[in-house]
């Protein structure tokens, strides 16, 4: 029986890769400061597009941005309930959909979208080890 063949392959700098590609997943999972500004970016526009009759709607507009998201949140159980129903609609009571903070967040994508390309961009340039 003829004896088995074997290639052995070394990568030069693999260990450097893999350590900087771990590091680069670390970054991505930490977009805190660009889901920040988008929250910021979209929260402004969703507080001054917010329909009125009190003003409470609007100023219950908060814009938060975590390690994971980004997130613009209107009303409160509490204080301002009739948000949902406003933005999404009730069509039991006959209440159509106004959906202004999806609209807040369409509208000023030219905005936020560049500070997730920088972030990622910065991310990208730091993996070393690749052409």
């Amino acid at each position: 029986m003829p004896a088995k063949a074997s290639v052995a392959v070394e990568v030069e700098g693999l260990a450097q890769l893999r350590r900087t590609l771990r590091q680069a997943g670390d970054d991505l999972s930490d977009l805190k400061d660009a889901h920040q500004r988008a929250a910021y970016i979209v929260g402004l526009r969703a507080e001054s597009t917010a329909p009125r009759r009190t003003g409470r709607l609007a100023g219950s507009v908060k814009g938060r941005g975590t390690k994971n998201a980004a997130g613009v949140t209107a009303g409160s159980r509490a204080r301002v309930p009739y948000a949902p129903p406003i933005h999404w609609g009730w069509f039991r009571r006959g209440i159509s959909a106004n959906p202004w903070v999806s609209r807040a967040a369409q509208d000023t994508e030219p905005l936020w979208l560049p500070a997730y390309s920088a972030e990622l961009d910065d991310i990208v340039a730091k993996v070393k080890g690749t052409l």
